[in-house]
């Protein structure tokens, strides 16, 4: 992959841009090893892969590894790619490599320091430079690390999440619990903050490769979206009151009535919404089966017995609640307003 050129487009996506002109500029000073090609009423630029930022680098790697694992499920754990393995023994070598640069000098500090500006001159490694491109001293002591416990394996590209959908970071327990700490603080310290503090305190402990504020980012934002309601708990604590959050459910009632519209005995569907302060049913609505005009009865009857309107509301997967009138999108440019969007 890393004689591979990628268009500005995707790297600009990658980095958040809403435009490639920055990109464009970086080309023109000599930033990034570039060729030009045509497009559509123009030119357009494709960026050589080793001469990306590592971190750019990275990103595309966990898509190259996603996009080639097209195995069933199960059989995931065992699927190693080419590009895997060409990665993991370029690593053995540069790993290899800055072994025999330590034998040579006195510290490993001053080793590492000589053996990374040698290496990232693309002279002293030239095959496995322009099949990794740059590394940072962070990477290197990772790899280094990874490879004295785990040998070849270790030095595999990982996968940000494993067949369970459970997410696999380059952090730590102790680097996680340290980051939580923060990131759940009452507080509310936002992510950055979070992300600069954690990292004072790990290398207070003596921690010399930290990860990236990319990787801190990653997990804070895999953890808020896993854990919603723990989220909210720990950063508001106690200052919900009874009616900010609501939560919806359906069940279908286990004896029968008659259906009015058919004649037919069915068993009737209840919507109830709960208050999380108080976990009291505040509202509900009884009728043949779970609709929208079911849900919105129950929660006109909650809102009614609260006298509030809710902040929050939480439903459940039910078929009634996966219709578009309930879901989060931005009600305008869909032309129509749900009724979440009329409670405001």
């Amino acid at each position: 992959m890393n004689n591979t050129y990628i268009d500005i487009k995707r790297i600009a996506e990658i980095k958040g841009l809403k435009s490639t002109r920055s990109i464009r500029i970086a080309i023109q000073k000599g930033k990034y090893i570039a060729r030009e090609i045509k497009v559509n009423g123009g030119t357009s630029y494709e960026i050589l892969y080793s001469s990306l930022e590592p971190e750019i680098q990275e990103r595309l790697e966990d898509e190259e590894i996603k996009t080639t694992a097209l195995i069933p499920v199960e059989n995931k754990t065992n699927f190693i790619s080419e590009n895997a393995k060409m990665n993991a023994l370029a690593r053995v070598d540069i790993v290899t490599a800055l072994m025999n640069i330590r034998s040579k000098y006195p510290t490993k500090k001053e080793a590492d320091d000589v053996f990374l500006d040698l290496y990232n001159s693309g002279m002293y490694l030239p095959q496995v430079f322009k099949f990794v491109g740059t590394i940072s001293i962070g990477t290197l002591h990772r790899w280094v690390k990874a490879y004295e416990n785990y040998g070849t394996k270790g030095l595999l590209p990982q996968r940000k999440t494993n067949q369970l959908g459970e997410y696999n970071s380059k952090l730590n327990d102790e680097m996680k619990k340290v980051f939580l700490t923060y990131l759940l603080h009452p507080n509310k310290f936002s992510i950055g903050k979070s992300i600069s503090l954690t990292k004072h305190i790990l290398e207070k402990r003596g921690y010399e490769d930290i990860p990236c504020n990319l990787t801190f980012r990653r997990f804070a934002e895999y953890f808020k979206k896993q854990n919603y309601s723990k989220w909210v708990i720990m950063r508001e604590g106690s200052k919900l009151e009874v009616g900010d959050v609501l939560i919806a459910d359906g069940h279908v009632l286990n004896f029968q009535v008659i259906n009015p519209f058919t004649g037919r005995p069915t068993r009737a569907t209840l919507v109830g919404f709960l208050d999380w302060k108080s976990t009291a049913l505040v509202g509900y609505e009884i009728m043949m089966t779970e609709n929208t005009q079911c849900i919105t009865s129950a929660l006109r009857n909650a809102i009614l017995n609260l006298g509030v309107i809710p902040k929050v509301v939480y439903q459940d997967n039910g078929k009634a609640f996966k219709a578009k009138y309930f879901q989060h999108v931005d009600f305008d440019e869909s032309g129509f307003n749900g009724v979440y969007a009329n409670l405001v």
